[in-house]
């Protein structure tokens, strides 16, 4: 077996406004192998300044996984522990080997076109006015969940945003989540989950900044607001009690991103923790290019997920690959008859 890989830059068709900053490209790695007259594809996908991979060596750790493709698959899983992303590109490149054909790494009807994946329409961080547009187009599409970012602007103007979709829409017609990405100070967070808690949300994803173990803990608690973890599960890349963790902190949701959680192996692990502690959970993209959206998106579907997922980012980049993924409705579906143009071999080697 050989592989390669090359580094791929995402152009946003528009700023993506988060409470990091703003986003007007995304760095991602695409990875390729060869096996006789097979192929496999896979993306490890960096996520710079949020994955616990952003690392100086992180290219010379995927140098060593191209010339170590061929050994023992416990070695590399071990060598490649705190490289999650790294981990998840490698799993996925093999599936896509091991496939029938390179794009449909879980056969089922889903890739089949006969059923989809209900998913959540993305708010991006912004002014009123950027953010209400936002609204209005995902409600028109016809997004019966919509995901807030907050915590960028004045929080008076943010419940103004949630105010406009509930004099217009009760939470049976649209289902609303917020994501404050740890923007909240502790001692203000369970006053604000308050507040927010007027207007029927569903839940509010990573309230405060990650590693405050014992103010998260107090937080969900005490919160009349479901909380879901989201930054908090980045890191453990060891061995690591999961379901001990998620006993102790008690969060009602866990939201698991594979190329942040170790791949789909880590992504099992969340997802039995969960389960084995009455944790609800769904799954989220973390920015990649399709290709790794595509493996995300079929190995979501194998769980047989109800509720929607963080799935609708396909449509971001101006240079992403054509793929048969595509939203309808607030759900993602696959197109069978499409093709997929990984273009691996049209990105030039850096």
């Amino acid at each position: 077996m050989k592989a390669r890989f090359v580094k791929y830059i995402l152009n946003f068709i528009q700023p993506a406004g988060t409470s990091r900053g703003i986003l007007t490209e995304k760095e991602t790695y695409l990875l390729k192998l060869e096996s006789g007259n097979k192929t496999g594809y896979g993306e490890c996908n960096l996520f710079k300044g949020l994955s616990s991979d952003d690392l100086p060596d992180y290219e010379q750790k995927l140098e060593w996984l191209v010339n170590n493709i061929n050994i023992n698959q416990e070695i590399i899983l071990q060598e490649l522990r705190d490289y999650p992303s790294i981990v998840f590109g490698w799993e996925t490149a093999l599936k896509s080997l091991e496939a029938k054909e390179s794009h449909l790494l879980y056969p089922s009807d889903f890739t089949e076109g006969e059923d989809c994946i209900p998913i959540n329409g993305l708010i991006w961080m912004g002014d009123k006015k950027f953010m209400y547009k936002q609204i209005k187009e995902k409600i028109n599409a016809g997004y019966k969940v919509i995901k807030l970012k907050i915590g960028a602007i004045n929080f008076e103007d943010e419940l103004d945003l949630i105010k406009y979709i509930r004099r217009q829409f009760s939470s049976e017609e649209i289902e609303i989540r917020v994501d404050a990405n740890g923007a909240f100070q502790a001692n203000e967070a369970l006053e604000k989950l308050k507040r927010l808690s007027d207007f029927d949300l569903h839940s509010i994803e990573q309230p405060i900044k990650a590693g405050q173990f014992e103010s998260l803990r107090q937080l969900c608690a005490k919160t009349p607001l479901p909380i879901a973890l989201d930054e908090e599960l980045i890191g453990y890349n060891h061995l690591f009690d999961k379901k001990k963790f998620l006993d102790y902190i008690k969060p009602r949701y866990i939201i698991i991103k594979p190329a942040l959680h170790g791949g789909f192996t880590g992504t099992d692990g969340w997802i039995e923790a969960a389960d084995n502690t009455g944790t609800g959970w769904w799954i989220t993209s973390a920015l990649e290019s399709n290709i790794g959206l595509n493996a995300i998106a079929q190995y979501t579907y194998q769980h047989k997920v109800k509720i929607p997922q963080g799935l609708g980012t396909g449509g971001l980049f101006t240079n992403n690959f054509n793929s048969p993924l595509y939203v309808k409705k607030g759900k993602l579906w696959f197109e069978p008859n499409e093709t997929f143009d990984f273009k691996v071999d049209k990105v030039k080697k850096e």
